[in-house]
């Protein structure tokens, strides 16, 4: 008799320590509970911290609401002139957290699957076929934009929302990326020979000043010197006899007297 008490008392405290278990529970933060009643949505959520059920009724079901990273590593694309384009994409997405019963009731942990990976795919390739691949490579934050922007408007309707698309790579074909190279190198070329012309005519016209600085110095000394060589001129000429004071009116006029050349002075 004293065994069986045992057992039984073993056996009830077995079956309340189960229902304190099924009773209470834990919704982790960046989680949503959403409570089931045999199995099926009620509507109820619960939030981070405890929580009480009816055991063996109903069960939580934990929602992840954290911002995730969903990975492409290849989409395959074309872009406007028809280059084929293999792009690495990163996309960070969070389920809405007002809309926890909705998304477990249609989807339950789906969401990647069902919703993102296609949408994805055809929200890249969307986006690049507006482009062409250069301007893949030289205008990448638009091709981020309208990418975001077309992946967001898909994705809505399921009550998912995108927090940010990376780009993590651009592949392209072996022959464009090899026309690519060349075209930069031609540039860089021409960049370079634009260079030393501009420093060939930069140092032409600096030699232009300096002949203008020289000339424009040469005639001023030309002009500083003229009156100079007038009066030497004019004493070497000159025959020693003093002016001669010629006029009716009273003034004096001075009238040099200059011999001609060859002539010799008179006594």
């Amino acid at each position: 008799m004293e065994t069986g008490r045992w057992t039984t008392i073993g056996i009830v405290a077995a079956v309340l320590l189960l229902f304190v278990v099924e009773m209470f529970g834990q919704v982790p933060a960046g989680y949503r509970g959403v409570v089931l009643v045999f199995g099926a949505p009620t509507g109820e959520v619960k939030q981070p911290g405890l929580y009480a059920v009816v055991p063996f009724v109903q069960k939580v079901a934990l929602v992840n609401v954290q911002i995730q990273a969903y990975q492409a590593q290849a989409v395959e694309a074309a872009s406007a002139d028809l280059q084929d384009v293999h792009t690495g994409v990163t996309v960070n997405w969070q389920i809405d957290p007002a809309d926890v019963v909705w998304i477990y009731t249609n989807l339950r942990n789906d969401v990647v699957d069902r919703i993102l990976q296609p949408n994805v795919q055809e929200s890249i390739k969307s986006a690049e076929a507006k482009f062409t691949a250069e301007q893949l490579i030289t205008q990448r934050p638009q091709v981020k934009a309208l990418a975001d922007e077309t992946l967001t408007s898909r994705v809505a309707p399921y009550h998912v929302r995108i927090a940010a698309t990376s780009f993590t790579n651009f592949q392209f074909s072996e022959t464009f990326t090899t026309a690519i190279e060349a075209k930069v190198t031609a540039e860089q070329n021409a960049l370079k020979e634009k260079n030393n012309l501009a420093a060939v005519q930069f140092q032409a016209q600096q030699k232009v000043a300096a002949a203008r600085g020289e000339a424009q110095a040469l005639a001023l000394r030309r002009a500083q010197l003229n009156p100079l060589i007038l009066i030497d001129e004019y004493l070497a000429r000159w025959d020693g006899h003093l002016p001669a004071y010629m006029g009716s009116t009273g003034g004096p006029i001075l009238m040099p007297q200059i011999p001609t050349t060859g002539s010799e002075p008179k006594p």
